[in-house]
């Protein structure tokens, strides 16, 4: 039974992230901020209570600034997109709606980094060898 209602959460989750992608792409946060965020996950808890939504913004180089507002529009938004979602997703308890930077990429490209400084590094020792 466990493994069927982790199977709802997962499904719950997803639709929560296309239904809040689409309240955005619509326009429906005002704040310039959140413009150009996109959803990249949402973790919902098994008794579907709390949401963890992970965003990332469509710029390619996005700083602590940029990040931190549109963290801030997010949060401000929370209670509007949850009465935007209620309806859309007919659940007993609409889920409240934290905001989380998706860190993902910003790892990915760390170990992307280092591991191009080791093979530049290793290059040049097989150069110093010869």
């Amino acid at each position: 039974m466990a493994e069927r209602h982790h199977k709802r959460a997962d499904r719950v989750a997803e639709r929560i992230r296309a239904e809040l992608m689409a309240v955005i792409l619509r326009g429906g946060v005002r704040d310039p901020a959140v413009s150009d965020v996109y959803v990249t996950e949402v973790v919902l808890t098994d008794d579907l209570r709390n949401a963890r939504v992970y965003f990332r913004l469509t710029r390619p180089e996005v700083d602590d600034k940029q990040r931190d507002a549109a963290l801030r529009g997010l949060s401000r938004a929370g209670g509007h997109l949850r009465r935007e979602l209620g309806p859309k997703l007919q659940l007993r308890y609409m889920p409240e709606l934290q905001f989380f930077w998706a860190q993902g990429p910003d790892r990915a490209a760390r170990v992307e980094a280092v591991l191009a400084e080791l093979e530049r590094e290793r290059a040049g020792e097989t150069e110093d060898d010869e």
